[in-house]
C-alpha cells in the first residue's frame, strides 16, 4: 500500500494502485498514485517507458514496480522511480466526472450518478474511515456494557410506528410492511430477559420528502434496556454512547477531519443540558422564533434552540423532553402526574435530530388504553401486546440516525453527502 511504500527508502517495492493524476513533461512522466491509504508521486525517466505511459489514462488501476528514494520536492519527500509497470484495469480516457476538482465545479445529483467516482476522493473517502471507527466505538461500548446484539426481521406483518410512512410490499398471497424501526422487537427481547440490546440495520421510511436530512432508507443505531426507573436513565446511556462513538473518531482522525472539512471536533462534556418542550418554546418565544406548532419543533426551531443553548452552556448538544401525548407513539410512558406529557425525548446537535428516545410503556392494559386513544387497532397489535401479558421490565430505549450523527459530525449540509447510496423519493439508482 501507499503508506507501507513510503516507509520503504532504498527498496524496490510493487505498488497497485490508480493512475490518479498523469503529467507528462517533455522526457519524463510524473504519476500521483492513489490507494485507500493515501497518494504518492512516481517519476519515469526510460525513454521506453515514457512512451508507454503516453497511452496511460487517468484513473486506470496499475501495478507499479520502481525504487523508492528520497526526493525534496516530492510530497511526503520521497516517490518512486518508475522501472516498470502493467495496466490491471483501463479506464475510459473521457471520466463521467472529474474525480479532481474544486468544491462545486460538479452538481450533487450528477456526482450521485456516479457515486463510485465521486468516492475515489480521498476527501469523501474519510467519512467512510469515521464513519467506520465511530460504529465500532459504539458497538464496543454496548459490548463492553453488557449489551447483545439482535438482527430484527425488515419484513413485518404490521406496521412498526404509527401505521403511516410504510412501504407496502407483495407477500406471497398477501401484503407485508418494509419495518420502519426495530422498536417492537427490541421491546420482544426485553420481555424475553435479553435486558440489553443494540442493533445496526436498515431503518424505511416511505415519506415524501425532499430535505437535506431526510432519506427513505438509511441505517438506524438502535438500543433498549431493562429496569430503568425513568426516561432519565435512558438519556443518561445515551449521552454516554455518543461520547463513546466522538471519543473514537476524535482519537484517530480529528486532525484529518479538520484539515478537509474544517470541523475542530471536541468530546461533549456530562451531562447534556435539558430543556423541556415548553422551557423550549419559552427561550424560542424570546428569541422572537414564530412557532405553528405547538407540541413540537420545525427544523428552524431546532437550529434556533441550539443556537440558544449553545450561547448558554456552549454545548452543542441539548435533550427536548416532554413532548405531548399527540406528537409520540402510543407506547411512550407518559407521566403519572400530567399524563398529558410523555417520558419521552429528542437529542439535537447543533440544530439537527440525530436521536428519539422514550421510556415506553410495559404495562399491558395501559399499553391498550393509550393504543386505543391514538386509533390504533388492536386487532393488529395482538402479537406486540402479548409480549407484556407475562411479565415485562420497566425499560426504554432510542433510535438514532447514522447519517444525521455523520452530518453533523462534518458539518455537512445534506446527508446525501456522508451516506453511501442514498435512496430518496426521486432516487433508487445507482
Amino acid at each position: 500500500m501507499v503508506a507501507d511504500a513510503k516507509g520503504q527508502v532504498g527498496k524496490t517495492v510493487q505498488l497497485d494502485a490508480w493512475a490518479a493524476v498523469i503529467r507528462h513533461q517533455g522526457k519524463i512522466v510524473f504519476l500521483v498514485l492513489r490507494d485507500i491509504s493515501g497518494t504518492m508521486q512516481a517519476v519515469a525517466f526510460d525513454k521506453a517507458l515514457v512512451e508507454k505511459l503516453n497511452e496511460l489514462t487517468p484513473e486506470s488501476v496499475v501495478s507499479v514496480t520502481g525504487l523508492v528514494k528520497e526526493a525534496k520536492q516530492a510530497p511526503d519527500g520521497v516517490e518512486i522511480e518508475v522501472q516498470s509497470y502493467e495496466v490491471l484495469s483501463a479506464s475510459h480516457p473521457e471520466l463521467a466526472i472529474p474525480v479532481h476538482e474544486k468544491a462545486g465545479e460538479t452538481s450533487q445529483e450528477k456526482r450521485l450518478d456516479w457515486r463510485w467516482l465521486d468516492l475515489r476522493k480521498p476527501h469523501n473517502q474519510l467519512v467512510f474511515k469515521a464513519a467506520t471507527e465511530l460504529e465500532e466505538s459504539l458497538r464496543e461500548y454496548w459490548t463492553t456494557n453488557g449489551y447483545l446484539e439482535i438482527h430484527s426481521p425488515k419484513i413485518i406483518s404490521t406496521a412498526s410506528e404509527s401505521g403511516s410512512e410504510v412501504f407496502k410490499i407483495e407477500y406471497f398471497d398477501g401484503e407485508a410492511f418494509l419495518a420502519q424501526s426495530p422498536q417492537f422487537y427490541k421491546q420482544m427481547a426485553m420481555a424475553a430477559g435479553f435486558e440489553r440490546v443494540f442493533e445496526v440495520g436498515p431503518v424505511f421510511r416511505a415519506e415524501p420528502s425532499f430535505t437535506s436530512r431526510h432519506a427513505t432508507e438509511f441505517t438506524g443505531f438502535d438500543a433498549e434496556l431493562s429496569f430503568i426507573e425513568s426516561h432519565h436513565d435512558v438519556m443518561a446511556e445515551n449521552e454516554r454512547m455518543v461520547v463513546a462513538m466522538l471519543e473514537g473518531v476524535v482519537k484517530k482522525y480529528d486532525k484529518e477531519i479538520e484539515r478537509e472539512f474544517g470541523r475542530k471536533l471536541a468530546v461533549p462534556k456530562l451531562p447534556f443540558p435539558k430543556v423541556t418542550m415548553a422551557e423550549a418554546k419559552q427561550k424560542l418565544a424570546a428569541a422572537k422564533v414564530k412557532s405553528d406548532h405547538p407540541g413540537d419543533l420545525t427544523p428552524e426551531e431546532e437550529r434556533k434552540l441550539s443556537e440558544i443553548i449553545k450561547q448558554e452552556t456552549g454545548h452543542e448538544f441539548v435533550f427536548v423532553i416532554d413532548y405531548p401525548v399527540e406528537r409520540r407513539a402510543f407506547y411512550h410512558m407518559r407521566h403519572d402526574d400530567d399524563p398529558k406529557l410523555t417520558k419521552g425525548y429528542d437529542l439535537l446537535w447543533n440544530g439537527v435530530e440525530i436521536v428519539t428516545g422514550a421510556q415506553r410503556e410495559h404495562r399491558v392494559d395501559v399499553l391498550e388504553k393509550q393504543a386505543k386513544e391514538s386509533g390504533v387497532d388492536l386487532k393488529h397489535l395482538d402479537f406486540y401486546l402479548n409480549f407484556f401479558r407475562y411479565g415485562c421490565p420497566p425499560h426504554g430505549g432510542m433510535g438514532m440516525g447514522a447519517g444525521r450523527i455523520l452530518m453533523k459530525l462534518f458539518d455537512v449540509a445534506n446527508i446525501r453527502e456522508v451516506t453511501f447510496l442514498h435512496r430518496s423519493v426521486s432516487r433508487i439508482t445507482p
